[in-house]
C-alpha cells in the first residue's frame, strides 16, 4: 500500500466474495477510506450479490468524497458476475479492462 498522504491506495480482493466475506470487505474499504483507491480483482473465482453490495457502496462513499476508486485488474468471473447480477461498472474499470 501506499504511504504517502493523498496517494492512491490498494486492495487485492479474496478468491471467493461470498456472504462470509462481505463483513470483513467493509471493514477493510473503512479502513482505507480518504484516499485514492485502486482494486485488484483478479484473483476472484466467484462473488456474491452481499460483496457486489459492498463495492458498490464504497463507490459510491468515494464518489461522494471526490476520491478515485478504480478496478485495476479483474478477473472474468468476476466481471461475468457483475454483468449477470445487472450491474454496470463500467465507469470503475481501467480502461484495459474494458477492452
Amino acid at each position: 500500500m501506499a504511504t504517502r498522504k493523498g496517494a492512491n491506495k490498494s486492495l487485492k480482493l479474496a478468491e471467493v466474495l461470498d456472504l462470509n466475506e462481505a463483513s470483513a470487505l467493509k471493514s477493510s474499504l473503512m479502513d482505507l477510506r480518504g484516499s485514492g483507491l485502486e482494486i485488484d480483482a483478479s484473483q476472484v473465482k466467484r462473488v456474491g450479490a452481499q460483496c457486489v453490495q459492498v463495492l458498490m457502496a464504497g463507490a459510491n462513499a468515494w464518489n461522494a468524497d471526490k476520491k478515485p476508486f478504480t478496478f485495476v485488474k479483474a478477473s472474468e468471473a468476476f466481471l461475468k458476475t457483475l454483468q449477470l447480477i445487472g450491474v454496470n461498472a463500467d465507469h470503475l474499470l481501467a480502461g484495459e479492462i474494458r477492452q
